[in-house]
């Protein structure tokens, strides 16, 4: 076979690992799981909030709910990566991070989406960060007439705090234009000022044994200046324990009375990092390896100085102190530049962690080409790899988001952000280990769909918690840009984990539903529509869509040949043409093609193996014999009227048979390419149409005497009410026609009807009743062949008669006078001859009567399939 020694699948994260350094084109990948993971992660998870947020948390929510407000973040973080842990580990990571392994995991919708609102986030999250650095900056050289500082020269104001901000913002683009490889070695340096300050607060409470007191004044409202007393104790009992419990206040930076979700929508910004060394999966040398590891070690790390700090922060200093200097780590250190230092060194590398990572999955974004033109340029990278593109735009963005002004005005947002996307990270997992995929085997074990589902609802209601305005537009915005992406239809070859759910879910419901418990009660047409070819049946399969009533609709298509002088099936190269006419369509409908050495013998095989458990067919539907083309694949010309037929009418007739010796319902579909508003894009709901029902059997007169409807009748009778409560058919009117013999001395007929009327109120069939006088018919059919055909009927050796054309021809005029308006006309198919010798002259009757008749279905029942029941 000619595909036998393709290559392996490296796409999405299934894929095996490759080693895209050997790769020609491949950017080559230089850092390793401590400069690459754990040094970004830190600094971003430190940022702002170490060393400018600490007491704004302790100070309003006290040391109690503030650990608890810890272990709440951190647990939520604990189970995302593990569901980040088990999805890099599970195949190669490539460039844009979370968003490579979302999308890679639920598909382009799902992904890009997702992919865009995390890029949103760590824009923000950049503006937040620069923000905090401006906000450490005015605190020391900031202008403050109750100072007498030299260093105090800065003007402040809302326009102040976004020059300044832009001017900080521009100092990180020139950073990272650069490139990452720099920016990680640089980060090292960064995460060692950090830790020496950070040693320095730990290290001050031993060192400043004595009390100290402190002025400290705001700016109020008015333009008056607000005054407050507040002290460092050093470690106190006493101060530990005013401190345990909450006092939330006014924020003096926005004005406004702070909560439990206020405040914690701040303090969850110090773990909005976790994904910094996943966002540099494209500069990493192992990502599957370096991501678990690194991130986990980080976030161990972080978790151990948050907490000892909270207990520093609650053991030491006064509440006051705490909630109105956010920056008093500088008030009580030995030597306060260290603070400072540390406050300015992680806060700038936190924006340009946020500002690399956002230009990642932008520049992932549009390699994939999900959005089109408008992301297009930031594909362009530089020649050492960097997608300097991409990060202008994220730099555009971000300049938008420090016009907030304030670090708290957009922390909620920002927190919510994240909170959404790492809900679509454990969405991700979840949705990997339920579909039980076997190429699912992550070399990460510590992980369940428990975990996952534990994240993904805990994420959920904290974001309603911080905030339900944003995480209602979050989500609606996430919504639209599904939508978007379903609608744009991305083609991709990652493969769609809602396929995989869908045929788990699928295998699940059919082995549930079982054929023994089967009722007439909740019987629907279940179809299969043989499709000679697709050119000359596109208004039969439309109207077969309509019919189907939420039942199963198969295509079945018969390719003549023979597998033993072939050297490849031939049916599956066909598949994916059939699947573009069922969508080029718009049907709700399968595709079963066989290969046969004749139509009937392929047909016998469709009818016994189409379908699955309880979804069977049950109804087999053919075009009209006059209507069957070339059976040719591929879809070729329509047959000539001239050309000779490549299926006999024994043959046609022994299908017939066969599908009703299997208990299967026959329908023959005439003229249906005269039917009008059937095409998807046709809107209509059938209010001039018109619906004609002949239930009795007008080829056999006499049959009508013994009953007025058998079950073939009331088969009929089903279909027409089925079609009838179709969406473009609702309003059509419905007309049921009775033959009867009016001249006749027994009247029985009147008799007759009213049975007939009662029949249809039990049935609850809104129809109108037509009588159709037919003496003349009937007299021309004859009392001899009356007999022949009831001797026919029972099932005895004797062929039926031939039938008048005379006859014929006075039955197609009955049904041309009373049904020339209708849009289509339901008729009483007759059971086919038992001699393949009468073949052709059961066509011919079938073809007499329907001459010219417009869209027509004959049809023989076999199921009974109504109910007068509850």
């Amino acid at each position: 076979m000619s595909n036998e020694h393709a290559p392996l699948l490296a796409h999405g994260v299934c894929g095996l690992s490759v080693d895209t350094a050997s790769t020609p084109n491949a950017v080559p990948r230089k850092l390793n799981t401590f400069f690459g993971v754990i040094v970004p992660t830190v600094l971003s998870m430190f940022s702002i909030v170490l060393f400018l947020r600490t007491g704004f948390v302790v100070g309003h929510a006290g040391l109690l709910q503030g650990l608890v407000m810890l272990l709440v973040a951190y647990i939520i973080i604990s189970l995302t990566i593990l569901s980040i842990c088990a999805i890099s580990t599970n195949g190669a990571v490539q460039g844009g991070g979370a968003y490579f392994m979302i999308s890679r995991s639920l598909g382009p919708e799902f992904g890009g989406s997702i992919g865009l609102m995390f890029f949103l986030a760590k824009v923000c999250a950049c503006g937040v960060y620069v923000l905090g650095l401006v906000e450490a900056i005015l605190d020391i050289f900031g202008q403050d007439p109750a100072s007498s500082s030299s260093l105090r020269v800065l003007p402040q104001g809302y326009w102040y705090t976004v020059l300044y901000s832009s001017i900080v913002l521009l100092l990180v683009l020139l950073v990272c234009l650069v490139g990452a490889h720099i920016f990680a070695r640089t980060s090292f340096l960064i995460l060692l000022v950090v830790t020496v300050s950070l040693l320095s607060i730990y290290i001050s409470p031993l060192a400043l044994t004595t009390p100290l007191n402190f002025l400290i004044s705001h700016q109020g409202p008015g333009n008056h200046t607000l005054t407050y007393n507040a002290s460092y104790t050093g470690f106190n009992g006493t101060t530990l324990r005013d401190n345990l419990g909450c006092d939330y206040t006014v924020d003096y930076s926005t004005g406004k009375v702070m909560s439990f979700a206020s405040v914690f929508a701040v303090m969850f910004t110090s773990c909005t990092g976790i994904m910094a060394g996943a966002n540099m999966s494209g500069e990493l040398k192992n990502p599957s390896a370096a991501i678990p590891k690194g991130t986990i070690i980080a976030v161990l790390y972080t978790c151990i100085v948050y907490v000892l700090l909270f207990i520093l922060a609650s053991s030491t200093c006064e509440r006051t102190l705490l909630v109105q200097d956010y920056g008093f780590f500088q008030r009580i250190n030995i030597w306060p530049p260290f603070v400072t230092i540390g406050i300015y060194c992680s806060a700038l590398s936190a924006a340009m962690c946020s500002l690399i990572g956002a230009s990642r999955i932008l520049h992932a974004l549009a390699l994939d080409q999900l959005f089109g033109f408008p992301l297009a340029p930031a594909a362009i990278t530089s020649s050492s790899g960097n997608p300097w593109v991409a990060v202008l735009y994220t730099w555009g963005l971000a300049q938008c988001v420090v016009f907030a002004g304030q670090l708290n005005a957009i922390a909620g947002l920002v927190t919510v952000f994240y909170l959404l996307a790492y809900a679509a990270v454990d969405l991700a997992c979840l949705a990997l280990e339920w579909a039980s995929a076997p190429n699912f085997r992550p070399t990460f074990q510590v992980f369940s769909w428990h975990t996952c589902l534990l994240g993904i609802l805990s994420c959920l209601v904290m974001m309603f918690v911080i905030n339900p305005v944003y995480s209602s537009a979050s989500i609606i915005l996430l919504l639209l840009l599904l939508l978007f992406l379903h609608y744009r239809s991305p083609t991709s070859s990652w493969g769609y984990i809602s396929q995989a759910l869908i045929f788990h879910q699928v295998r699940k419901y059919l082995l549930m539903l079982d054929v023994r418990k089967d009722h007439v009660k909740f019987w629907r047409p279940q179809v299969l529509l043989m499709v000679a070819n697709p050119r000359s049946s596109c208004q039969l399969i439309n109207f077969v869509n309509q019919l189907k009533k939420g039942g199963l609709f198969v295509l079945g298509h018969v390719k003549l040949g023979d597998l033993d002088t072939l050297p490849s099936d031939p049916v599956q190269q066909q598949y994916n043409f059939w699947l573009s006419l069922v969508d080029k369509l718009g049907v709700k409908a399968f595709v079963d093609l066989t290969l046969s050495s004749s139509v009937r013998q392929g047909t016998q095989h469709l009818l016994r193996i189409t379908g699955l458990g309880g979804m069977k067919p049950n109804t087999l539907v053919l075009g009209f014999y006059d209507n069957l083309p070339s059976l040719q694949a591929h879809f070729p010309p329509v047959r000539h009227v001239e050309s000779p037929r490549w299926l006999t009418p024994e043959e046609y007739v022994g299908i017939i048979s066969d599908a009703i010796k299997m208990s299967k319902n026959v329908c023959l579909g005439r003229y249906f390419f005269q039917l009008q508003g059937e095409s998807m894009g046709t809107k209509m709901d059938g209010a001039e149409r018109i619906i004609d029902v002949w239930p009795l059997n007008l080829l056999r007169p006499g049959s009508t005497s013994a009953a007025s409807v058998d079950v073939c009748s009331l088969f009929l009778l089903q279909m027409a009410c089925v079609l009838n409560m179709a969406s473009r058919w609702r309003h059509a009117r419905m007309r049921i026609f009775l033959c009867v013999e009016a001249e006749s001395s027994d009247q029985g007929w009147v008799v007759k009807e009213e049975t007939f009327r009662e029949l249809l109120r039990k049935l609850r069939i809104r129809a109108s009743i037509k009588i159709v006088p037919w003496d003349s018919v009937v007299q021309l059919y004859g009392q001899k062949q009356t007999q022949d055909t009831e001797l026919g009927e029972l099932g005895l050796t004797r062929p039926a008669p031939a039938l008048s054309e005379d006859f014929l021809s006075a039955v197609n005029c009955l049904l041309m006078e009373h049904s020339a308006q209708a849009a289509v006309r339901f008729l009483y198919l007759p059971r086919p001859p038992t001699h393949s010798g009468q073949s052709q002259q059961y066509l011919s009757q079938l073809e007499a009567v329907t001459h010219g008749l417009g869209p027509t279905l004959l049809i023989h029942g076999l199921t009974p399939v109504t109910c007068t029941e509850l």
